[in-house]
């Protein structure tokens, strides 16, 4: 098995672990826990500090991974990674400096509709800054194709750690309080670990002799700290925004919601890390043909992917808020809204690795800029009449026009949509197995009724994939499990 196809896997397998974590922390732990407030503080916490990361970074973890392996010399990979430890540092003593001396204004400013905020700025500081070193020390290692430790920090090792603070809450072992300062030191133990094991993988040696790209290197940081601050509050900037305008509490039933519709795009997470150079190496040998069977192959697998969980969480969304405390109840039509978002995102296929591996990557930048503009204004006027729907309404607007202006762009540049007539018999499946299973309703504990729900609507919708021969690749997995469980059961006889 090759170094690429053995880290894929092994990353496949930590995300999906990792994210199993995550969802016991969101659904039961930190709602059984904490109080409300309290898991909103920390969601408002965390999705200030992932807004605030982009801009620490100066895109540092993308110029790594784009210049790296264009500089050949040791001496100038010396000097072009002391740039890249600096960099960061430009933006950092200043945001540090606006933190220190106008502290009471930003608190002041995002307290003012939560009093509870106030106390807790320079964590979103300690915590972005943490993040955005995490991502750079992590594209550290993964230059040298070593990335499987850092996505085992990236995605369990906080995930655990939070598990295990919040079972110490339960037990009363520690406060809440201390709890929340916890959470910090584990966000900044992350990053020294992460930091000991790139350093580990290559030592740095200061070279202050700036690389001959320096020009260009600089220019391709600031365009990606654009395109990735655009990104991040596109996904984040609602949650920021509730607590400027409801209380904190409506933040924790919205991310739950939000986390429950999440679940939709781990299929496309996955897919994405091989679909990635592959999309790449395409453009670069400029095979149109082979990239629009890429493009069509990985938006109809990840529509059947998507469109069957969609289903799952849509249809079993009442037995599942049954399972959370009452208050965390009333996320339906968010999870609804956010969930329509996420199956768009996957029908796109590898459409984002289509343009931010071409000549277009700048046009996307722009593209991003302006959606996060329209999306910060269409949550000023929807949160205060809607609440955490409104929040639901505006991302729902904002990724549909973006979304679409990036379909409708590779159209335009590359002539081909993602889209074949297998879609619309994926489409015309997901309506029909809904209307089958949206009335089927059982009176037993809600774990049971979601598995008698579930299994035989997944069953169903396979065997009328294979039957159909809607999809090739599909068909091929099935294929494949028939024949390896055929094989074991002739053996087993």
């Amino acid at each position: 098995m090759g170094i690429v196809l053995k880290q894929s896997l092994n990353n496949t397998l930590i995300t999906y672990f990792g994210f199993g974590l995550g969802a016991i922390n969101q659904l039961f732990l930190y709602t059984n826990f904490l109080k409300a407030e309290y898991f909103g503080l920390v969601t408002f916490l965390l999705s200030a500090s992932l807004i605030l990361m982009p801009l620490v970074t100066f895109g540092v973890q993308n110029t790594l991974v784009k210049y790296y392996s264009s500089f050949t010399k040791p001496q100038h990979i010396d000097s072009f990674l002391t740039l890249m430890l600096l960099l960061p540092l430009a933006v950092v003593l200043p945001f540090l400096g606006v933190t220190y001396f106008a502290h009471d204004a930003i608190a002041g400013f995002l307290s003012e509709t939560n009093a509870i905020v106030d106390k807790y700025v320079w964590y979103i500081f300690l915590m972005g800054l943490s993040l955005a070193y995490f991502e750079i020390f992590y594209a550290w290692a993964r230059v040298h194709l070593k990335s499987v430790f850092g996505n085992f920090m990236k995605e369990i090792f906080t995930r655990a750690g939070t598990m295990f603070l919040l079972i110490l809450v339960a037990y009363d072992v520690i406060t809440v309080a201390v709890f929340l300062k916890a959470m910090v030191a584990l966000q900044i133990l992350r990053v020294i670990i992460m930091k000991l094991y790139a350093f580990h993988l290559r030592r740095p040696k200061f070279d202050f002799h700036w690389p001959e790209k320096t020009k260009s290197i600089l220019i391709y940081s600031a365009l990606i700290v654009l395109g990735g601050s655009a990104a991040v509050v596109l996904l984040e900037i609602d949650k920021v925004m509730l607590n400027q305008f409801i209380s904190i509490e409506n933040v924790a039933y919205y991310g739950i919601a939000t986390y429950i519709a999440i679940v939709i795009i781990v299929p496309s997470r996955s897919m994405h890390q091989i679909t990635y150079p592959m999309t790449a190496a395409l453009i670069n040998k400029n095979d149109m043909p082979g990239l629009k069977t890429l493009y069509q192959k990985s938006s109809l697998t990840l529509f059947i992917a998507s469109g069957i969980i969609f289903l799952l969480i849509i249809l079993n969304l009442n037995e599942l808020y049954v399972l959370l405390p009452e208050a965390y109840g009333g996320g339906y039509t968010v999870v609804v809204i956010i969930g329509l978002v996420k199956v768009y995102d996957s029908v796109l296929g590898n459409n984002n690795s289509i343009l931010y591996n071409s000549d277009y990557y700048k046009a996307v930048l722009v593209m991003g800029v302006m959606l996060a503009i329209i999306t910060i204004l269409l949550n000023l006027y929807f949160i205060p009449k809607y609440g955490i729907d409104g929040a639901a309404f505006a991302s729902f607007i904002a990724f549909f026009i973006y979304n679409s202006i990036k379909l409708l762009y590779v159209r335009k540049k590359f002539g081909m949509l993602p889209f074949t007539t297998n879609s619309l018999k994926v489409l015309l499946l997901l309506i029909g197995t809904a209307m089958c299973f949206y009335f089927i309703n059982f009176s037993f504990h809600p774990i049971v009724n979601i598995i008698l729900k579930s299994v035989p609507m997944v069953l169903i919708y396979m065997f009328l994939l294979y039957r159909l021969n809607i999809s090739e690749d599909v068909n091929a997995v099935i294929n494949k499990f028939i024949g390896k469980h055929w094989q074991g059961g002739s053996l087993g006889n």
